[in-house]
């Protein structure tokens, strides 16, 4: 079996963003600056935050977090995004999710403007990514197609099944995976809740996208020889195997579907580096502006 290392290819794309921060600085440009709004103190959302921030050092990014205490009112934070998006030295804001249950997400995430929603949420980068325009793609699914192309996984003509279908994750990747692209013409079943014959579908599919939320799910009587599978779950579990008492596990139960996939990202290191590296990748073309 082919492990999808996410992790190995956030190295080779941290060279290549390094670079592109040289040439805009040789060029007299700045480098590129991705903000980030916290809210409360959840220790999972620290944590992503930490190593976002920690990427943009590594590769010359400026970075900036602008945290909040869990009573913190919408019209603060609408009014600190304002001025984010008339600011003229960020380039990418990402609010990290999720937010206490007194905000409303969406009216939080839908007031970055376009040209700086590097995690590509707002409705005008998702209605422009369904047309096939130039967009922000969202950051995950950004990250699963460039792991398939890294590793050459061939969609077009493939039954293609992604189970979730969470406007982040699942119901973009369906799009993107269908399109008339290089990394689309595959022929893309969206699965849910209410899927009724997912056994079905699952023993058909040649590559399977795993965003169910739901620890070691899929096993291995549920796929046939040879498929591909991308696992977007990330679940701690309590572990006697480690110091801490506890293990990161994904949607997929690896040990035992790892006897009949092909290739399989691993939980972790396969696709929450790339999720990180999309980003990147996305505040540099914001900055560069070659997409807005």
């Amino acid at each position: 079996m082919i492990i999808l290392d996410g992790k190995g290819l956030f190295k080779k794309i941290k060279v290549d963003l390094s670079l592109e921060v040289k040439k805009l600085i040789k060029l007299n440009k700045k480098a590129p600056h991705l903000s980030a709004i916290l809210v409360g103190d959840n220790p999972a959302s620290q944590t992503y935050i930490n190593a976002k921030v920690n990427a943009c050092n590594e590769v010359g990014f400026k970075s900036s977090v602008f945290q909040y205490p869990d009573d913190v009112s919408e019209n603060t934070l609408l009014k600190k995004i304002e001025a984010i998006n008339k600011s003229e030295d960020i380039d990418g804001l990402i609010v990290q999710l999720p937010l206490p249950k007194n905000i409303n997400s969406n009216l939080i995430t839908h007031s970055i403007s376009p040209n700086k929603d590097v995690d590509g949420f707002h409705p005008i980068n998702i209605g422009r990514m369904v047309l096939g325009l130039n967009c922000f793609l969202p950051a995950t699914p950004f990250g699963v197609i460039t792991l398939l192309d890294e590793y050459k996984i061939e969609t077009a003509g493939k039954n293609c099944l992604v189970i979730g279908r969470s406007h982040i994750v699942g119901t973009p990747i369906s799009i993107l995976l269908s399109r008339n692209t290089k990394m689309g013409n595959a022929t893309v079943t969206l699965a849910h809740s209410r899927t009724s014959n997912l056994n079905d579908l699952t023993q058909n599919a040649d590559i399977i996208i795993l965003a169910l939320g739901v620890p070691a799910f899929l096993k291995s009587s549920m796929v046939k020889k040879d498929v591909i599978i991308v696992d977007v779950g990330i679940h701690r579990v309590p572990s006697d195997e480690t110091k801490s008492g506890y293990k990161l596990i994904g949607d997929v139960d690896f040990d035992d579907v790892a006897n009949k996939a092909s290739c399989m990202t691993p939980v972790p290191g396969g696709v929450g580096p790339m999720t990180i590296a999309s980003l990147l990748r996305n505040t540099l073309y914001s900055a560069k502006k070659v997409i807005y």
